[in-house]
């Protein structure tokens, strides 16, 4: 039994097609129990409730933490659902696999990888990098077995990121696509696909516990040139609204997406590369999705989930 806690998000709803693409048993975790996957038990259960987390973890092999609160709740209930679910998957025996990021890592000038230091120049790196500590903390003192799986900006089917409504929506919207940041900057985007391809990976292979991995990515891309192969498919002008953190200041004031994301574009103005090469040294056989497939499937997700779609409030 695989149970995926957090099934109803982007990354959840991957990971719950990729283990059941494998042949697995799983169960899709989420507040409302609302996850609509055909082959997957849904189930409905707040992750920070310990005590119902060991009830729906109970017999499981592996318990993944795909949970993704909204910005403003990510100190109030992401600890708590770190010591939840490492609670949950220590009781019944479970790896524990956290579906995380790069923002502990703060501002790189090449490459991150999984021996790049961790000095974070956020308050949400801070956060971020404590979770993740917490997290394999748990694993050295013995109270869960535990892996971390960590990708770059994510973008893809249902995926709530900067790459999503702000450039997606907008484009399939017929709007100018919006990137944050220097549009001309080399960035590694991860498609969703790959992250939880990685992410069961590493959760089955025993040998991967207790460590940190990066998911394979393809070569290095731009915004530019990511957002020129979008407009490709969509048989667009290759035009781009570059968005610099001085321009979002303004919004801070009424969007908390806004308020919160302002403090992680500093991503976006250095190299965003991650590199995944120790994960690819480990399972040689493994390969990234391409920029133009995953834009293809990405496209065609906002096409058939038109009426879901809410453009950005930034100018056309």
């Amino acid at each position: 039994m695989h149970v995926v806690v957090g099934a109803t998000g982007g990354t959840g709803t991957a990971l719950v097609k990729e283990l059941l693409a494998r042949g697995e048993k799983v169960r899709a975790v989420s507040r409302g129990g609302d996850s609509a996957i055909p082959g997957a038990e849904a189930v409905a259960a707040d992750a920070s409730d310990a005590g119902r987390m060991r009830e729906v973890c109970a017999g499981a092999t592996a318990v993944y933490n795909c949970v993704n609160p909204p910005f403003q709740q990510w100190r109030s209930t992401f600890p708590e659902v770190i010591r939840s679910l490492v609670a949950a998957a220590g009781s019944t025996g479970a790896v524990l696999a956290f579906a995380d990021d790069t923002w502990m890592y703060g501002t790189v000038d090449g490459p991150m990888t999984e021996d790049t230091p961790v000095r974070p120049v956020t308050d949400l790196g801070v956060l971020r990098a404590w979770l993740a500590e917490l997290t394999m903390a748990a694993h050295h003192r013995g109270a869960a077995q535990v892996v971390i799986a960590r990708g770059g900006e994510l973008y893809g089917p249902a995926v709530e990121s900067v790459l999503g409504q702000n450039l997606f929506g907008r484009a399939v919207a017929g709007r100018r696509p919006i990137w944050f940041g220097n549009p001309d900057l080399p960035i590694t985007p991860t498609y969703i696909g790959d992250f939880a391809a990685g992410l069961a990976t590493v959760a089955a292979d025993p040998q991967a516990w207790g460590q940190v991995w990066h998911v394979p990515h393809t070569a290095p891309t731009t915004g530019r040139e990511f957002a020129a192969t979008l407009a490709g498919q969509l048989g667009q002008p290759a035009r781009l609204t570059a968005v610099s953190e001085t321009m979002v200041t303004p919004l801070k004031l009424i969007s908390t997406v806004a308020k919160f994301g302002a403090a992680l574009l500093y991503q976006f103005d250095q190299p965003f590369v991650v590199d995944g090469s120790r994960y690819l040294a480990r399972y040689p056989g493994s390969a990234a999705t391409s920029y133009v497939d995953g834009i293809s499937q990405t496209v065609a997700w906002y096409r058939e989930n038109r009426a879901r779609i809410r453009t950005s409030m930034m100018p056309k």
